[in-house]
């Protein structure tokens, strides 16, 4: 084999925005795209085991949320041997993918990422579009930018994590760590809400030499198809990764009930992650070592109004973080707490103002701000809680109006409480729903120390204030209830390489995705210690008279 330098990878930045604007080469791209898309459904998915398609015939639809009567897709549901063939290809496959150089494994991610931003970037768009019901900024920060970024930035970590040695070495001795990848395999379970995440969640542990099996959200199966076909061509060993479209508890108890099972790799809710933890608990006899469970999983975000903080800039950050994406985020707002003299201000006329403002639509029509909720399930629990919280007492400022004629359309709607604890504080909605509590402005710490306890999550939370001292208070005392915090700047929108991202408590592990952090999570290391000098006794120097 040829002696190989230590190359150094090319300078990693972010990927840039692009605007979709009218008349643009881009707006034109992606309609393009869509219409293509579009003239063409539904595809057929089959799972894809060593780099072949698989087709079990049991055909599960993917709807279009945004018109439910159709499909995107059709994916052949995997059977039990399809899920035992991934495994054991996943597994004849790694040594060899764990002894690929790292110049080499680099430069298929590095070649996924421009795959991602550049051949592929209108269709893998135009099918998180369709069958995410995403608009098209929100398909171009997610499904262009964030996952070439995700490529990308973990090609630069990972190298930085390799250069993590030792910083002491004695007399005649050579120090150094080595990262091996996990003793097995890992599992990745994706969710339909971003596509960045589906090509994370199987590239973190892959381009650190693990070989994965990954389970797709059936509400993002297409666009998971597209991304696993772009590692694919981008010169991925066809056996590293395996695509196991098809029913979520059964593939997942499978591969967690298999004595190889070695990492799990999740986006989800908070309810299925802590099941799955006590599965993998109650199997520990059976593995080899102890799996690695890195899982990031719900939040009940919030903004929190000090009486110093700019109205209509707080009003236009909340809106945004609020009804994004219909609030499909796990990052999503879901609670503000404004103070009486900013509420009986103007904040309360602003926001009702504004948040009638927000189109909602297809969105496959450019001129709508957001679309749909992902399906029927999501629908309808996201009426009964607004209703719930009618009964309840509960104000409707704006919105409330639910449509699943055609497509799951709800119109952002914003409650007002008097109960900083009603269902609507405290539940995860994961929809377009924001739920207000007026503070007396004498109230500001005692509402920090509320908004800590109010519920059992820990993912992401703001802080408005022009009072320096407000803003030092509220960071101290909310430093457990976010795991991405921040000031003067709405809770949603993460960039990977600048604000890693995870949350803590039942937000899940906090293992910061976009950063190197993660990586460590899915290497075992090992010291080795190299000694050049023969010792010639074995006495010590205590002994001698």
């Amino acid at each position: 084999m040829a002696q190989l330098a230590s190359f150094k990878i090319p300078v990693i930045d972010n990927e840039p925005m692009r605007s979709y604007a009218p008349d643009t080469a881009d707006r034109k791209g992606l309609e393009a795209a869509l219409a293509k898309m579009q003239s063409e459904l539904p595809f057929e998915v089959p799972a894809v085991i060593n780099g072949k398609p698989v087709k079990s015939g049991d055909l599960q639809p993917q709807p279009m949320p945004h018109d439910h009567a159709n499909n995107l897709c059709t994916y052949h549901a995997s059977t039990p041997e399809t899920v035992q063939a991934a495994i054991d290809g996943a597994l004849a496959a790694k040594s060899a993918w764990e002894d690929m150089p790292w110049a080499d494994r680099a430069a298929i991610f590095l070649k996924a990422a421009d795959l991602v931003t550049g051949k592929y970037r209108f269709e893998l768009m135009a099918a998180t579009m369709l069958g995410q019901g995403k608009n098209a900024w929100q398909a171009e920060i997610d499904a262009a930018a964030e996952l070439g970024d995700f490529f990308r930035f973990s090609v630069k970590y990972v190298e930085e994590l390799y250069q993590q040695q030792p910083p002491r070495n004695s007399p005649g001795v050579w120090n150094r760590t080595e990262f091996r990848p996990l003793e097995g395999f890992v599992l990745a379970v994706t969710p339909f809400n971003f596509t960045a995440i589906g090509g994370n969640l199987v590239g973190a542990p892959a381009i650190v030499g693990n070989v994965c099996v990954w389970k797709p959200s059936p509400m993002g199966t297409y666009s998971s198809y597209l991304v696993h076909k772009i590692l694919l061509e981008a010169g991925l060993p066809p056996s590293v990764v395996q695509f196991v479209p098809g029913s979520p508890p059964e593939i997942v108890k499978q591969c967690i009930d298999h004595r190889a099972f070695a990492g799990l790799h999740f986006t989800g809710s908070t309810q299925v992650f802590r099941s799955l933890w006590k599965q993998i608990a109650n199997n520990l006899d059976i593995y080899k070592g102890y799996p690695r469970i890195v899982g990031e999983t719900g939040g009940k975000n919030f903004h929190l109004y000090h009486p110093t903080a700019d109205t209509s800039s707080g009003v236009i950050q909340a809106i945004r973080a609020a009804f994004e994406y219909s609030g499909q985020k796990c990052s999503a707002l879901s609670r503000i707490y404004v103070p009486r003299s900013l509420w009986e201000g103007s904040f309360r006329d602003t926001l009702a103002a504004e948040s009638n403002k927000v189109t909602v639509g297809p969105c496959t029509s450019f001129e709508y701000f957001t679309g749909p909720v992902i399906g029927k399930p999501a629908f309808d629990r996201i009426k009964s809680v607004i209703a719930q919280a009618k009964a309840e007492g509960g104000e409707i400022l704006a919105g409330g109006e639910c449509d699943d004629s055609k497509g799951y359309f709800i119109k952002p709607t914003v409650i007002v409480t008097k109960d900083p604890k009603s269902v609507t504080m405290v539940q995860e909605i994961f929809g377009p729903v924001l739920t207000v509590y007026v503070y007396e402005d004498a109230d500001f710490e005692a509402t920090c120390e509320l908004i800590d306890t109010t519920t059992e999550y820990g993912l992401t939370g703001s802080i408005f204030a022009n009072d320096r001292a407000a803003l030092k208070v509220a960071a101290h005392k909310l430093r457990n209830a976010a795991g991405n915090f921040y000031i003067n700047d709405k809770c949603t929108g993460a960039v990977v390489g600048q604000q890693p991202f995870g949350g803590a408590r039942a937000s899940g592990t906090n293992d910061k995705s976009g950063s190197m952090s993660i990586f460590y999570r899915f290497t075992s290391a090992r010291s080795i210690k190299e000694n050049f000098v023969e010792p010639t006794e074995f006495h010590y120097p205590s002994n001698l008279l």
